[in-house]
């Protein structure tokens, strides 16, 4: 796994921009705590390049500054 270093308001963190979510603007990338990639920390928005998104419990990925969004892995209208 080829981690790069990205400097965030929460420290550093290590992404890996060859596993990512597809997003509805650009990928989102999983990050992780440590450099080794064993403690996953969240997600960079691969198109404003932030860290500042939020996952609910289906499964959507929203960026809450350029509001790209992965949908739910399950869909179902009950939910909504």
């Amino acid at each position: 796994m080829n981690l790069e270093v990205v400097e965030t308001a929460a420290g550093d963190l290590y992404v890996d921009r060859a596993d990512g979510e597809r997003g509805a603007k650009a990928p989102f990338f999983h990050t992780y705590a440590d450099e080794a990639g064993e403690v996953r920390w969240g997600y960079l928005c691969g198109n404003c390049e932030t860290v500042n998104n939020a996952m609910d419990s289906m499964g959507r990925i929203e960026c809450n500054e350029c509001g790209n969004i992965r949908k739910p892995e399950e869909w179902d209208a009950a939910h909504e």
